[in-house]
Protein backbone atom coordinates (compact mmCIF):
# COMPACT_ATOMS: atom_id res chain seq x y z
CA UNK A 1 0.00 0.00 0.00
CA UNK A 2 1.31 3.24 -1.15
CA UNK A 3 0.89 5.64 2.77
CA UNK A 4 1.57 8.51 0.08
CA UNK A 5 -1.46 8.65 -1.37
CA UNK A 6 -3.84 11.71 -0.78
CA UNK A 7 -7.18 9.43 -0.12
CA UNK A 8 -5.41 6.95 2.36
CA UNK A 9 -3.80 10.62 4.33
CA UNK A 10 -6.94 12.56 3.88
CA UNK A 11 -9.08 9.38 5.62
CA UNK A 12 -5.95 9.48 8.46
CA UNK A 13 -6.61 12.78 9.11
CA UNK A 14 -10.70 12.80 9.07
CA UNK A 15 -10.74 9.01 10.95
CA UNK A 16 -8.23 11.46 13.89
CA UNK A 17 -11.07 13.70 13.96
CA UNK A 18 -13.77 11.56 14.18
CA UNK A 19 -11.63 9.31 17.56
CA UNK A 20 -10.97 12.78 18.80
CA UNK A 21 -14.89 13.82 18.62
CA UNK A 22 -16.44 10.37 19.58
CA UNK A 23 -13.91 10.34 22.73
CA UNK A 24 -14.41 13.94 23.98
CA UNK A 25 -18.36 13.13 23.20
CA UNK A 26 -18.03 10.03 25.23
CA UNK A 27 -16.19 11.11 28.26
CA UNK A 28 -18.29 14.43 28.01
CA UNK A 29 -21.30 12.14 28.38
CA UNK A 30 -20.27 9.98 31.45
CA UNK A 31 -19.20 13.22 33.08
CA UNK A 32 -22.50 14.18 32.84
CA UNK A 33 -24.15 11.30 34.17
CA UNK A 34 -21.39 10.90 36.93
CA UNK A 35 -22.23 14.42 38.25
CA UNK A 36 -26.45 14.01 38.15
CA UNK A 37 -25.72 10.72 39.89
CA UNK A 38 -23.49 11.76 42.47
CA UNK A 39 -25.48 15.15 43.20
CA UNK A 40 -28.72 13.17 43.09
CA UNK A 41 -27.59 10.52 45.99
CA UNK A 42 -26.13 13.66 47.81
CA UNK A 43 -29.42 15.42 47.95
CA UNK A 44 -31.21 12.76 48.82
CA UNK A 45 -29.19 11.55 51.49
CA UNK A 46 -28.90 14.79 52.91
CA UNK A 47 -32.90 15.12 52.72
CA UNK A 48 -32.53 12.36 54.72
CA UNK A 49 -30.18 13.17 57.47
CA UNK A 50 -31.99 16.28 57.88
CA UNK A 51 -35.55 14.34 58.21
CA UNK A 52 -34.13 12.18 60.56
CA UNK A 53 -32.42 14.69 62.58
CA UNK A 54 -35.72 16.74 62.94
CA UNK A 55 -37.44 13.08 64.59
CA UNK A 56 -34.79 13.09 67.01
CA UNK A 57 -34.71 16.20 68.15
CA UNK A 58 -38.94 16.39 68.40
CA UNK A 59 -38.12 13.94 71.76
CA UNK A 60 -41.28 11.88 70.33
CA UNK A 61 -41.17 8.36 71.62
CA UNK A 62 -42.00 6.76 68.46
CA UNK A 63 -38.84 8.49 66.83
CA UNK A 64 -36.25 6.02 67.14
CA UNK A 65 -38.56 3.33 65.32
CA UNK A 66 -39.88 5.57 62.45
CA UNK A 67 -35.82 6.95 61.78
CA UNK A 68 -35.24 2.61 61.46
CA UNK A 69 -38.20 2.15 59.21
CA UNK A 70 -37.31 5.24 56.94
CA UNK A 71 -33.73 3.90 56.86
CA UNK A 72 -34.43 0.48 55.87
CA UNK A 73 -36.91 1.68 53.45
CA UNK A 74 -34.00 4.31 51.76
CA UNK A 75 -31.65 1.18 52.02
CA UNK A 76 -29.00 3.66 54.47
CA UNK A 77 -27.45 2.74 57.63
CA UNK A 78 -27.81 5.21 60.76
CA UNK A 79 -24.96 5.44 63.10
CA UNK A 80 -25.30 7.58 66.58
CA UNK A 81 -22.89 9.30 68.47
CA UNK A 82 -23.36 9.92 71.84
CA UNK A 83 -21.92 13.09 73.67
CA UNK A 84 -18.93 11.05 75.01
CA UNK A 85 -17.94 10.70 71.42
CA UNK A 86 -18.66 6.92 71.55
CA UNK A 87 -19.79 5.66 67.57
CA UNK A 88 -22.97 3.63 68.10
CA UNK A 89 -24.90 1.33 66.12
CA UNK A 90 -28.14 3.02 65.87
CA UNK A 91 -31.18 -0.08 67.78
CA UNK A 92 -31.94 -2.24 65.25
CA UNK A 93 -28.96 -1.37 62.59
CA UNK A 94 -27.08 -4.55 62.28
CA UNK A 95 -24.66 -3.39 59.86
CA UNK A 96 -21.40 -1.46 61.45
CA UNK A 97 -19.56 1.26 59.66
CA UNK A 98 -17.45 2.72 62.42
CA UNK A 99 -14.05 2.30 60.01
CA UNK A 100 -15.50 4.84 57.58
CA UNK A 101 -16.09 7.56 60.53
CA UNK A 102 -12.30 9.07 61.97
CA UNK A 103 -12.17 11.09 65.51
CA UNK A 104 -11.36 14.01 63.79
CA UNK A 105 -15.34 13.93 61.49
CA UNK A 106 -16.79 13.20 65.08
CA UNK A 107 -15.14 16.13 66.90
CA UNK A 108 -16.21 18.29 64.10
CA UNK A 109 -19.72 17.33 64.11
CA UNK A 110 -19.88 17.32 68.16
CA UNK A 111 -19.16 21.02 67.53
CA UNK A 112 -22.38 21.32 66.01
CA UNK A 113 -21.10 21.60 62.65
CA UNK A 114 -22.26 19.09 59.71
CA UNK A 115 -20.13 17.11 57.56
CA UNK A 116 -20.30 14.92 54.29
CA UNK A 117 -18.06 12.87 52.58
CA UNK A 118 -17.41 9.84 50.12
CA UNK A 119 -14.82 6.89 51.62
CA UNK A 120 -14.33 3.45 50.39
CA UNK A 121 -14.54 1.13 52.98
CA UNK A 122 -11.71 -2.15 53.67
CA UNK A 123 -12.97 -3.93 50.66
CA UNK A 124 -13.05 -0.44 48.47
CA UNK A 125 -16.80 -0.21 48.72
CA UNK A 126 -17.89 3.14 47.96
CA UNK A 127 -20.24 4.89 50.71
CA UNK A 128 -21.33 8.63 51.25
CA UNK A 129 -21.64 9.72 54.63
CA UNK A 130 -23.82 12.83 56.23
CA UNK A 131 -23.18 13.48 59.55
CA UNK A 132 -25.62 15.72 61.91
CA UNK A 133 -25.60 16.93 64.99
CA UNK A 134 -28.75 16.99 67.10
CA UNK A 135 -30.03 19.48 69.60
CA UNK A 136 -32.12 17.87 72.40
CA UNK A 137 -32.49 20.88 74.80
CA UNK A 138 -30.38 20.78 78.13
CA UNK A 139 -29.35 17.16 76.92
CA UNK A 140 -25.42 16.92 75.89
CA UNK A 141 -25.45 17.14 72.15
CA UNK A 142 -25.19 14.00 70.04
CA UNK A 143 -25.23 13.26 66.11
CA UNK A 144 -26.02 10.89 63.90
CA UNK A 145 -24.36 10.11 60.40
CA UNK A 146 -26.43 8.58 57.52
CA UNK A 147 -24.56 6.43 55.11
CA UNK A 148 -25.36 5.39 51.93
CA UNK A 149 -23.86 3.16 49.65
CA UNK A 150 -22.88 4.37 46.08
CA UNK A 151 -22.34 0.32 44.84
CA UNK A 152 -25.94 0.57 42.78
CA UNK A 153 -25.06 4.48 41.73
CA UNK A 154 -21.44 2.92 40.39
CA UNK A 155 -23.22 -0.17 38.43
CA UNK A 156 -26.00 2.10 36.78
CA UNK A 157 -22.23 3.94 35.41
CA UNK A 158 -20.59 1.11 34.40
CA UNK A 159 -23.54 -0.09 32.61
CA UNK A 160 -23.82 3.31 30.94
CA UNK A 161 -19.95 3.52 30.35
CA UNK A 162 -20.46 0.07 28.42
CA UNK A 163 -23.47 0.93 26.36
CA UNK A 164 -21.23 4.63 25.31
CA UNK A 165 -18.25 2.47 24.24
CA UNK A 166 -20.55 0.22 22.30
CA UNK A 167 -22.16 2.97 20.77
CA UNK A 168 -19.05 5.00 19.73
CA UNK A 169 -17.97 1.57 18.45
CA UNK A 170 -20.63 1.53 15.67
CA UNK A 171 -20.57 5.26 15.60
CA UNK A 172 -16.98 4.30 14.51
CA UNK A 173 -17.46 1.64 11.99
CA UNK A 174 -20.61 3.61 10.36
CA UNK A 175 -18.06 6.68 10.30
CA UNK A 176 -15.37 4.28 8.95
CA UNK A 177 -17.33 3.72 6.09
CA UNK A 178 -18.49 7.09 5.00
CA UNK A 179 -14.46 8.54 5.69
CA UNK A 180 -13.47 5.54 3.09
CA UNK A 181 -16.18 6.73 0.38
CA UNK A 182 -16.24 10.36 0.97
CA UNK A 183 -11.96 10.76 1.10
CA UNK A 184 -11.95 8.22 -2.23
CA UNK A 185 -14.49 10.80 -3.67
CA UNK A 186 -12.69 13.52 -3.01
CA UNK A 187 -8.94 12.40 -3.86
CA UNK A 188 -10.40 11.16 -7.04
CA UNK A 189 -10.03 14.39 -9.02
CA UNK A 190 -6.87 15.33 -7.85
CA UNK A 191 -5.65 11.91 -8.79
CA UNK A 192 -6.67 12.67 -12.43
CA UNK A 193 -5.14 16.08 -11.69
CA UNK A 194 -1.98 14.63 -10.59
CA UNK A 195 -2.21 11.90 -13.82
CA UNK A 196 -2.96 15.30 -16.02
CA UNK A 197 -0.34 16.79 -15.35
CA UNK A 198 1.99 13.98 -15.81
CA UNK A 199 1.08 13.71 -19.00
CA UNK A 200 1.31 17.44 -19.56
CA UNK A 201 4.87 16.87 -18.60
CA UNK A 202 5.99 14.41 -21.05
CA UNK A 203 4.51 16.84 -23.77
CA UNK A 204 0.55 15.07 -23.94
CA UNK A 205 -1.41 18.43 -23.81
CA UNK A 206 -3.93 17.29 -25.80
CA UNK A 207 -5.19 15.19 -22.54
CA UNK A 208 -8.37 16.54 -20.52
CA UNK A 209 -9.70 16.25 -17.47
CA UNK A 210 -13.98 15.55 -17.44
CA UNK A 211 -15.16 16.68 -14.15
CA UNK A 212 -19.11 17.81 -13.48
CA UNK A 213 -18.54 19.23 -9.91
CA UNK A 214 -19.05 23.04 -9.75
CA UNK A 215 -16.59 23.11 -6.41
CA UNK A 216 -13.30 24.66 -6.09
CA UNK A 217 -12.05 21.42 -7.22
CA UNK A 218 -13.98 21.75 -10.63
CA UNK A 219 -12.81 25.05 -11.02
CA UNK A 220 -9.28 24.13 -10.58
CA UNK A 221 -9.58 21.18 -13.03
CA UNK A 222 -11.68 23.43 -15.38
CA UNK A 223 -8.03 25.94 -15.13
CA UNK A 224 -6.06 22.92 -16.10
CA UNK A 225 -8.09 22.31 -18.98
CA UNK A 226 -7.54 26.01 -19.52
CA UNK A 227 -3.94 25.99 -19.01
CA UNK A 228 -3.20 22.72 -21.44
CA UNK A 229 -5.26 24.46 -23.84
CA UNK A 230 -3.10 27.18 -23.93
CA UNK A 231 -0.16 25.39 -23.86
CA UNK A 232 -1.02 23.37 -26.48
CA UNK A 233 -1.84 26.14 -28.25
CA UNK A 234 1.61 27.75 -27.48
CA UNK A 235 3.22 24.66 -28.71
CA UNK A 236 0.99 24.27 -32.58
CA UNK A 237 2.19 28.39 -32.57
CA UNK A 238 5.32 27.63 -31.83
CA UNK A 239 5.92 24.94 -34.52
CA UNK A 240 3.98 26.90 -37.17
CA UNK A 241 6.27 29.72 -35.98
CA UNK A 242 9.48 27.91 -36.77
CA UNK A 243 8.18 26.78 -39.71
CA UNK A 244 6.99 30.00 -40.98
CA UNK A 245 10.50 31.69 -39.73
CA UNK A 246 12.12 29.30 -41.95
CA UNK A 247 10.20 29.99 -45.00
CA UNK A 248 10.64 33.85 -44.49
CA UNK A 249 14.00 34.06 -44.00
CA UNK A 250 14.65 31.39 -46.81
CA UNK A 251 12.70 33.31 -48.99
CA UNK A 252 14.61 36.89 -49.08
CA UNK A 253 17.86 35.03 -48.77
CA UNK A 254 16.82 33.44 -52.27
CA UNK A 255 15.55 36.20 -53.94
CA UNK A 256 18.63 38.47 -52.53
CA UNK A 257 21.08 35.63 -54.11
CA UNK A 258 19.66 34.82 -56.90
CA UNK A 259 19.30 38.61 -58.02
CA UNK A 260 22.71 39.58 -56.86
CA UNK A 261 23.72 36.66 -58.86
CA UNK A 262 22.28 37.81 -62.16
CA UNK A 263 23.45 41.56 -61.36
CA UNK A 264 27.21 39.67 -60.92
CA UNK A 265 26.94 37.59 -64.10
CA UNK A 266 25.79 40.72 -66.51
CA UNK A 267 22.50 38.75 -67.18
CA UNK A 268 20.91 42.07 -67.13
CA UNK A 269 20.21 43.76 -70.55
CA UNK A 270 18.08 47.04 -70.08
CA UNK A 271 18.28 49.19 -67.72
CA UNK A 272 14.92 48.52 -66.54
CA UNK A 273 15.47 44.84 -66.12
CA UNK A 274 18.52 45.98 -63.89
CA UNK A 275 16.32 48.94 -62.46
CA UNK A 276 12.97 45.58 -61.47
CA UNK A 277 16.65 43.32 -59.67
CA UNK A 278 17.32 46.36 -57.96
CA UNK A 279 13.93 47.45 -56.49
CA UNK A 280 13.49 43.44 -55.49
CA UNK A 281 16.83 43.43 -53.77
CA UNK A 282 15.45 46.17 -51.90
CA UNK A 283 12.33 45.63 -50.76
CA UNK A 284 13.72 41.66 -49.64
CA UNK A 285 16.30 43.48 -47.66
CA UNK A 286 14.02 45.91 -45.99
CA UNK A 287 11.94 42.51 -45.27
CA UNK A 288 14.05 40.59 -43.82
CA UNK A 289 15.54 43.58 -42.24
CA UNK A 290 11.81 44.03 -40.04
CA UNK A 291 11.93 40.04 -39.83
CA UNK A 292 15.06 39.94 -37.23
CA UNK A 293 14.09 42.88 -35.95
CA UNK A 294 10.97 41.27 -34.65
CA UNK A 295 12.92 38.38 -33.47
CA UNK A 296 15.11 41.02 -31.91
CA UNK A 297 12.28 42.04 -29.70
CA UNK A 298 11.28 38.73 -29.29
CA UNK A 299 13.83 37.57 -28.06
CA UNK A 300 14.13 40.78 -25.31
CA UNK A 301 11.00 40.09 -24.16
CA UNK A 302 11.64 36.57 -23.52
CA UNK A 303 14.06 37.66 -21.34
CA UNK A 304 12.67 40.71 -19.87
CA UNK A 305 15.05 42.97 -20.80
CA UNK A 306 12.69 45.33 -23.19
CA UNK A 307 13.49 49.23 -21.93
CA UNK A 308 11.40 52.03 -22.42
CA UNK A 309 12.73 56.07 -22.58
CA UNK A 310 10.15 57.75 -21.02
CA UNK A 311 9.84 61.29 -22.34
CA UNK A 312 6.90 63.72 -23.47
CA UNK A 313 4.95 62.74 -26.50
CA UNK A 314 3.29 63.98 -28.92
CA UNK A 315 0.17 61.60 -30.38
CA UNK A 316 -0.61 64.25 -33.47
CA UNK A 317 2.85 63.97 -34.41
CA UNK A 318 3.81 60.51 -33.97
CA UNK A 319 0.41 59.70 -36.07
CA UNK A 320 1.11 61.49 -38.77
CA UNK A 321 4.80 60.40 -39.11
CA UNK A 322 3.59 56.57 -38.89
CA UNK A 323 0.90 56.91 -41.74
CA UNK A 324 3.12 59.36 -43.94
CA UNK A 325 5.66 55.99 -43.52
CA UNK A 326 2.53 53.68 -44.65
CA UNK A 327 0.69 55.93 -47.20
CA UNK A 328 2.99 53.94 -50.42
CA UNK A 329 1.88 50.53 -49.51
CA UNK A 330 -1.71 51.89 -49.08
CA UNK A 331 -1.83 54.05 -52.55
CA UNK A 332 0.10 50.48 -53.47
CA UNK A 333 -3.25 48.83 -52.78
CA UNK A 334 -5.43 51.59 -54.02
CA UNK A 335 -6.82 51.84 -50.21
CA UNK A 336 -7.86 55.13 -48.65
CA UNK A 337 -5.70 56.24 -45.70
CA UNK A 338 -7.49 58.55 -43.29
CA UNK A 339 -6.16 60.62 -40.65
CA UNK A 340 -8.55 62.60 -37.97
CA UNK A 341 -6.77 64.38 -35.48
CA UNK A 342 -8.13 66.59 -32.89
CA UNK A 343 -6.99 70.49 -32.99
CA UNK A 344 -5.34 70.47 -29.50
CA UNK A 345 -3.55 66.94 -27.70
CA UNK A 346 -1.68 67.29 -24.91
CA UNK A 347 1.28 65.03 -24.46
CA UNK A 348 1.62 62.02 -22.42
CA UNK A 349 4.71 60.72 -20.82
CA UNK A 350 6.12 57.57 -22.61
CA UNK A 351 8.18 56.29 -25.58
CA UNK A 352 8.04 57.91 -28.64
CA UNK A 353 9.89 55.41 -30.83
CA UNK A 354 7.41 52.12 -29.50
CA UNK A 355 4.85 54.66 -29.68
CA UNK A 356 5.39 54.76 -33.08
CA UNK A 357 6.31 50.97 -33.63
CA UNK A 358 2.46 50.42 -32.14
CA UNK A 359 1.09 52.52 -34.47
CA UNK A 360 3.06 51.20 -37.68
CA UNK A 361 2.29 47.66 -36.85
CA UNK A 362 -1.38 47.97 -36.49
CA UNK A 363 -1.22 50.16 -39.70
CA UNK A 364 0.46 47.38 -41.50
CA UNK A 365 -1.80 44.89 -40.45
CA UNK A 366 -4.68 47.32 -41.56
CA UNK A 367 -3.37 47.72 -44.79
CA UNK A 368 -2.11 43.66 -45.32
CA UNK A 369 -5.68 42.24 -44.76
CA UNK A 370 -7.60 45.28 -46.74
CA UNK A 371 -8.57 44.68 -50.28
CA UNK A 372 -9.74 48.47 -52.21
CA UNK A 373 -10.81 49.90 -48.69
CA UNK A 374 -10.16 51.92 -46.14
CA UNK A 375 -7.78 51.89 -42.92
CA UNK A 376 -8.48 55.55 -40.57
CA UNK A 377 -6.36 56.36 -37.84
CA UNK A 378 -8.54 58.59 -34.88
CA UNK A 379 -6.66 60.22 -31.96
CA UNK A 380 -9.36 61.44 -29.23
CA UNK A 381 -8.38 63.62 -26.03
CA UNK A 382 -11.15 61.81 -23.13
CA UNK A 383 -9.35 64.51 -20.39
CA UNK A 384 -7.24 62.07 -18.31
CA UNK A 385 -6.98 59.83 -20.93
CA UNK A 386 -5.71 59.57 -24.76
CA UNK A 387 -7.47 57.18 -27.16
CA UNK A 388 -5.93 56.11 -29.97
CA UNK A 389 -7.71 53.89 -32.91
CA UNK A 390 -7.33 52.11 -35.89
CA UNK A 391 -9.80 50.62 -38.03
CA UNK A 392 -10.12 48.86 -41.65
CA UNK A 393 -12.91 47.28 -43.48
CA UNK A 394 -10.50 44.11 -44.16
CA UNK A 395 -11.47 40.62 -44.15
CA UNK A 396 -12.12 40.60 -40.61
CA UNK A 397 -11.31 37.99 -37.22
CA UNK A 398 -13.40 35.07 -36.55
CA UNK A 399 -14.73 35.96 -33.33
CA UNK A 400 -13.58 32.66 -31.58
CA UNK A 401 -9.72 33.97 -32.25
CA UNK A 402 -10.50 37.31 -30.63
CA UNK A 403 -8.89 35.80 -27.11
CA UNK A 404 -6.29 34.31 -28.75
CA UNK A 405 -4.44 37.10 -31.85
CA UNK A 406 -2.03 38.92 -28.69
CA UNK A 407 -0.87 35.39 -27.98
CA UNK A 408 3.28 35.14 -29.45
CA UNK A 409 3.08 33.16 -32.44
CA UNK A 410 -0.45 32.90 -33.69
CA UNK A 411 -1.98 33.60 -36.58
CA UNK A 412 -5.37 34.00 -37.73
CA UNK A 413 -4.56 32.92 -41.16
CA UNK A 414 -2.31 30.19 -41.17
CA UNK A 415 -1.19 30.61 -45.08
CA UNK A 416 2.40 30.52 -45.17
CA UNK A 417 1.98 33.85 -47.46
CA UNK A 418 3.07 37.04 -46.49
CA UNK A 419 0.21 38.72 -48.02
CA UNK A 420 -1.76 37.00 -46.00
CA UNK A 421 -0.20 36.62 -42.33
CA UNK A 422 3.46 37.55 -40.48
CA UNK A 423 4.97 35.32 -38.33
CA UNK A 424 2.33 36.07 -35.41
CA UNK A 425 4.44 38.37 -33.45
CA UNK A 426 3.42 41.79 -34.34
CA UNK A 427 0.19 41.74 -31.76
CA UNK A 428 2.06 40.36 -29.06
CA UNK A 429 4.53 43.22 -29.21
CA UNK A 430 1.96 45.59 -29.65
CA UNK A 431 0.10 44.56 -26.69
CA UNK A 432 3.51 44.18 -24.63
CA UNK A 433 5.12 47.95 -25.82
CA UNK A 434 1.34 49.32 -24.62
CA UNK A 435 0.85 47.40 -21.16
CA UNK A 436 4.69 49.15 -20.62
CA UNK A 437 3.22 52.43 -20.72
CA UNK A 438 0.30 51.90 -18.95
CA UNK A 439 -2.21 51.48 -21.56
CA UNK A 440 -4.69 48.94 -22.71
CA UNK A 441 -5.66 47.67 -26.21
CA UNK A 442 -8.71 46.07 -26.89
CA UNK A 443 -10.18 44.68 -30.64
CA UNK A 444 -13.64 44.54 -32.19
CA UNK A 445 -13.99 42.77 -35.45
CA UNK A 446 -16.81 41.26 -37.82
CA UNK A 447 -16.17 39.06 -40.30
CA UNK A 448 -15.65 40.88 -43.87
CA UNK A 449 -16.94 44.04 -42.20
CA UNK A 450 -13.17 44.85 -40.65
CA UNK A 451 -11.69 44.95 -37.52
CA UNK A 452 -10.67 48.30 -35.15
CA UNK A 453 -7.93 48.80 -32.03
CA UNK A 454 -8.55 50.81 -29.31
CA UNK A 455 -5.23 52.02 -27.35
CA UNK A 456 -6.16 53.73 -23.86
CA UNK A 457 -2.95 55.85 -22.26
CA UNK A 458 -3.22 58.00 -19.10
CA UNK A 459 -1.47 61.27 -19.12
CA UNK A 460 -0.67 61.08 -15.67
CA UNK A 461 2.39 58.51 -15.63
CA UNK A 462 4.94 57.22 -12.82
CA UNK A 463 8.27 58.69 -14.31
CA UNK A 464 10.01 56.00 -12.70
CA UNK A 465 9.69 53.80 -15.29
CA UNK A 466 12.46 55.39 -17.69
CA UNK A 467 14.62 52.55 -18.74
CA UNK A 468 13.08 50.24 -16.45
CA UNK A 469 13.18 46.44 -18.00
CA UNK A 470 9.61 45.08 -19.03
Amino acid sequence: MNLNRIEIKLGTVMMIMMIVILVSLGLAVDRLFTNFYEKQMKEDTDQLATHFVTMAESGDATARSMIRTFAEFSDVSVLQVNHQGGLLPYPGEKKKYSELIKTRDIRRLLRGHSDSFMRRDAHGKPFYVVGKSIQSGTSAPSAIYVIASMEKMEASLAQLRNLLMLSGLGAFLLALGFILMISKLLSRPLLQMQQMTEKMADGDWDARLRLRSRDELGRLGHSINGLAASLQRYRDSRRTFFSNISHELRTPVTYLQGYAKVLNDGLVNTDEEKKQSLSIIYQESVRLEQLIHDLFDLAKMEEGQLSLAIEPVDLKEVAQTAAQKVMIKAEQKNIGLHVELPDHMPHLLGDRGRMEQILLNLLENAIRYTENGRVSVQLIDQKKTAVMTVSDTGIGIPEDELPYIFERFYRVEKSRARQYGGTGLGLSIVKTYVEMQDGTIQVTSRRGKGTTFTLRFPYKKHRGKENTPS
